[in-house]
């Protein structure tokens, strides 16, 4: 193909805009309006009812379901389920979903469940001794029995499996970790889910009396509470299995046993196997698996009578008193209470009775038996008491729950007249209400006061008393006081991580109802206890907690940076990892919180602090999820950084941030934007009239962007900034700083790598790069030529690169290129340009249309244009021939927008690059003639009337 003449068409930008413009068209109320919702009206439905109903037919105006109206009203499902039988509906999965649910509603979600504390038991009650632990083994007897049986012959069968767990069918396992013990506790879980699955009750009973019997054994007392939870989790599971078992019994194809049923509802199958279940546990030897055991099946009494439960729970109390151990039978107490409020929660009579038979046996605990075993086992008694606690906490809040305050004053009374009761106390704040606590924090402290200290710790029960204070507000006369009463303790306490653990808890009550003076003073103290012999090392969870409680509430940075203590404070936080999660919290709450802009030197030293920590922290092994985050949070800080009209200062503090934050490349990125920003707002306040002084400041701007791009390592990055540095340079007529802008992003064009790395994929670079050289191309038309270089010298340079560019050989991206140069080249022999830059005079004012600026932007599109059809000839293979089509009929349009096709050749041009579109049947039928309509449209117009004979010249041919 030959090289064609390029001529361009005049266009007149006003009135084409005009043109384009939708033509107004008044609409009256109640018509049609796009945005108006749709009704459909549905005539005529079918509704399929039960059997022996019939349809009806009837009129409504809702919104009709496309997907049912293909089925008539009626789908498969619907059709299946009006036809099954509706009582079956009710039976199996559904009814058990529903009925948990309706149990589930005997407490409120205020109640806090026993599951939400026993990772916390779990967790804080080990220990590294050895333990042992009994396993069952099974039997063999009574497995042949045959169907023939008689009845007598099973039950006698099954009494001697029951007497062959008291003769030895068991394995005593010897020197067990701790995770060696929890593991063949969830193996016995298992082994009774399986033994229930395979209808093997009786060995199901064997390995629950077995695990029971574990709760006797306090030979590592330390990890008895541990111990009583994971056990207890094979009883509720019992409990649970057994009671499915029973209920299911109830439930057959005719009727079905809704979830509060009585027990007239309950067949007498039901209540046999009922009974049978409560015999086999009454004929249990030792006292303590009874008692489990019993209880784990405490809600199966449902089944037998409406009074069951209420004439077990008293029972099952003085059971209780029969058991030795005052460590032992408290848990049992627990455990009765946990089964107690899940099915009964209203027979909080019982639940009292079980608390006041403890407090009648509470001296057993400082009794001699219990001395000698801490002996022997080396414990301490305040170490021995806490192992109370979560037995005494949990009873203690199944009492108090929606209990009135009579009763809980009651109940504090009784815990007064108890000597050495600081355990009892401690379990009362952890139980009671907040509000209640709070409301008689004097007292409390009154009682602390009088409690031994060589029994159970008095700064857990400050700890405790703190934890309500956080929550709940005590009077306001007494505020101060309580806080001097309890720091006076948690300041003489000499063990670091005892009293990092209480004054914690103490900071938050201080913030919230105290001044910065308060919070200071506290602060000093911390820093006082925690740095000798750098006991803050082990305390970097409570240290940082504090950190994040006084951040919670001192929202206004200046004051919180105006607390002396409160950088020394950080100093304490050695660790690195520690270090830079505490300033990332910090930065958070100021991108958070922080409304205005600020300048206030306080703020802005201590957080340039913050920040650098931050950056310091950044290595050759930092994940760049790390780095983004920090990086976000930096940038965060940058733009809440203003100076008002001081530009000079908010320039210096740029220049500040860029040596400070080198190696976080967003940073950097930020900052050049944040330069540009300012440049423009300088022009802004200048009216884009420059003085002498506010010319040399933007070009510091100008310089500043400069410098600062080669320093990044994305390389598209540095290509749109220098665009957009050179952009904001020619706002402000630093032409030839803009000038060099321009060129650096030419040079750096040839490095432009095939593929690129986008979040952590690669990925081919050309499509990024055809995006910034569009960009680019509507920037050029605009930038004058400089008086030394020649026409269209940044032009010519940057096609060079285009040219020496290495394009892939599926790629058409280059031709694409071209075509954006064609249309820049006939933008610019304009009589007028579309858009200016406010006192930066473009070529179309330079040259004023001059021919011989015309003549070699015509020539330059010529050149273009020959390389446009070279490569359009090189796809004539046959794989290529689609690809040639479609560039084909993309160039045809550039040139119907942007060519003069009153000339001959342009118009020849044109008509065969039509032509070739088609040939090979590869052209969309619909864009051609949506084309072809277009143009004749078009040509209806005056200017246009040549279009009339294009129109003529342009076949449609069929893919036939």
């Amino acid at each position: 193909m030959a090289a064609f003449p390029w001529h361009a068409r005049s266009r007149h930008y006003t009135r084409e805009l005009e043109s384009c413009r939708l033509e107004p068209v008044s609409v009256e109320f109640g018509d049609y309006h796009p945005l108006k919702p749709i009704i459909v009206t549905e005539s005529k439905t079918k509704k399929l009812g039960r059997k022996g109903s019939t349809s009806s037919t009837s009129s409504s105006s809702s919104t009709l379901d496309p997907l049912s109206s293909v089925l008539d009203g009626m789908d498969p499902l619907s059709l299946f389920a009006a036809t099954a039988d509706p009582m079956l509906t009710a039976t199996g999965e559904s009814t058990r979903k529903k009925r948990d649910k309706e149990e589930n509603l005997t407490v409120g979600s205020d109640f806090e469940p026993w599951s939400s504390k026993r990772g916390d038991i779990l967790a804080r009650y080990t220990t590294n001794e050895k333990l042992s632990i009994n396993l069952y083994m099974g039997s063999e007897k009574g497995k042949a029995t045959t169907p023939g049986s008689a009845v007598s012959e099973k039950v006698r069968t099954r009494l001697e499996e029951l007497d062959d767990l008291e003769e030895g069918s068991q394995k005593e396992l010897l020197n067990l970790t701790q995770q060696d013990y929890t593991n063949r506790i969830e193996e016995l879980n298992q082994s009774l889910k399986d033994a229930w699955a395979s209808d093997q009750k009786v060995k199901a009973l064997k390995i629950v009396i077995q695990c029971s019997k574990i709760l006797s054994d306090t030979a590592v007392i330390q990890f008895y509470p541990s111990k009583f939870v994971l056990i207890t989790d094979i009883l509720d599971t019992f409990g649970k299995l057994v009671y499915e078992r029973i209920f299911s019994m109830c439930t057959d194809n005719r009727n079905c046993l809704a979830g509060n049923f009585t027990p007239d509802n309950v067949n007498d199958t039901a209540k046999e196997t009922c009974l049978n279940w409560f015999f086999k546990i009454a004929s249990i030897r030792e006292l303590i698996p009874r008692f489990y055991v019993e209880a784990a099946i405490l809600k199966c009494n449902k089944f037998l009578s409406k009074t069951g439960i209420s004439e077990c729970l008293p029972r099952l109390t003085s059971m209780i008193r029969g058991i030795g151990d005052p460590l032992v039978a408290v848990y049992a107490r627990a455990y009765l209470c946990r089964v107690g409020i899940e099915v009964a929660p209203h027979l909080k009579e019982s639940l009292n009775k079980n608390f006041f038979d403890f407090l009648l046996t509470f001296k057993q605990i400082h009794g001699d038996t219990v001395q000698n075993q801490l002996v022997v086992q080396c414990v301490e008694i305040p170490l021995y008491l806490t192992l109370y606690s979560p037995a005494i906490d949990w009873i203690l809040q199944c009492i108090s729950y929606q209990a009135a305050e009579v009763l809980l004053t009651e109940m504090m009374e009784r815990c007064k007249k108890l000597g050495n009761n600081a355990l009892l106390l401690n379990s009362v704040m952890s139980a009671f209400r907040a509000e209640f606590i709070a409301a008689r924090s004097m007292d409390f402290i009154g009682m602390i006061k009088e409690c031994d200290e060589s029994g159970f710790p008095k700064h857990l029960l400050f700890r405790s008393l703190g934890r309500n204070l956080a929550l709940a507000d005590p009077p306001e006369g007494d505020r101060l006081q309580i806080l001097n009463e309890a720091w006076k303790v948690i300041t003489k306490l000499k063990i670091p991580q005892d009293y990092i653990n209480c004054a914690e808890v103490w900071v938050e009550y201080t913030c919230k109802h105290f001044t910065k003076r308060e919070v200071n003073t506290v602060l000093a103290d911390v820093i006082k206890h925690m740095t000798p012999d750098r006991a803050f090392e082990e305390a970097y969870p409570q240290l940082q907690s504090i950190i994040q409680t006084v951040i919670t509430y001192f929202h206004d940075f200046a004051v919180l940076f105006s607390l002396e203590k409160f950088l020394p404070f950080l100093d304490m936080f050695q660790k690195e990892s520690v270090r830079v999660e505490v300033c990332k919290c910090i930065m958070e709450a100021f991108i958070k919180h922080q409304q205005e802009p600020t300048k206030d030197p306080v703020i802005l030293n201590a957080l340039l602090h913050v920040c650098k920590t931050m950056h310091d922290s950044v290595n050759a092994l930092t994940l760049e999820d790390e780095k983004r985050t920090l990086a976000s949070l930096i940038n965060g800080f940058l733009r809440m950084v203003s100076f008002g009209r001081d530009f000079e200062q908010q320039l210096s503090f740029y220049v500040e941030s860029r040596s400070m934050f080198c190696n976080l490349e967003p940073v950097l990125v930020q900052l050049i934007h944040s330069v540009n920003q300012l440049a423009m707002e300088t022009r802004k306040v200048m009216k884009g009239n420059h003085s002498r002084k506010t010319a040399a400041f933007v070009r510091a701007c100008v310089a500043f962007c400069f410098i600062t791009i080669p320093s990044l390592t994305s390389i598209f990055s540095r290509l749109n900034l220098y665009l957009h540095s050179g952009q904001v340079a020619l706002a402000n007529q630093c032409l030839s700083q803009a000038d060099a802008f321009f060129k650096a992003a030419i040079s750096l064009v040839p490095e432009v790598p095939k593929m690129i790395n986008i979040d952590g994929k690669m990925r081919p670079s050309e499509a990024f790069l055809l995006e910034f050289l569009c960009n680019f191309f509507s920037t050029l038309l605009i930038i004058p030529d400089h008086p030394e270089q020649g026409v269209l010298f940044l032009l010519r340079g940057l096609l060079n690169v285009i040219q020496d560019y290495t394009w892939e050989d599926n790629c058409d991206d280059k031709v694409r290129i071209y075509t954006n140069v064609v249309h820049l080249l006939s933008a610019m022999s304009q009589e007028t340009y579309i858009y200016h830059i406010d006192k930066v005079e473009s070529n179309d004012t330079l040259y004023g249309g001059d021919t011989k600026f015309l003549t070699e932007t015509n020539k330059l599109c010529e050149t273009v244009i020959a390389q446009i059809l070279e490569h359009l000839k090189s796809l004539g293979k046959d794989e290529t021939l689609k690809r040639q089509s479609q560039l084909a009929l993309y160039f045809f349009n550039s040139i119907l927008a942007h060519g003069d096709l009153r000339n001959n050749k342009l118009n020849q041009l044109a008509v065969n690059l039509w032509n070739l579109a088609q040939k090979y049947g590869f052209a969309d039928t619909k864009t051609m003639v949506r084309t072809l309509e277009y143009i004749k449209r078009q040509s209806a117009h005056a200017e246009m009337s040549h279009f009339t004979e294009l129109a003529l010249r342009l076949p449609l041919q069929s893919r036939t």
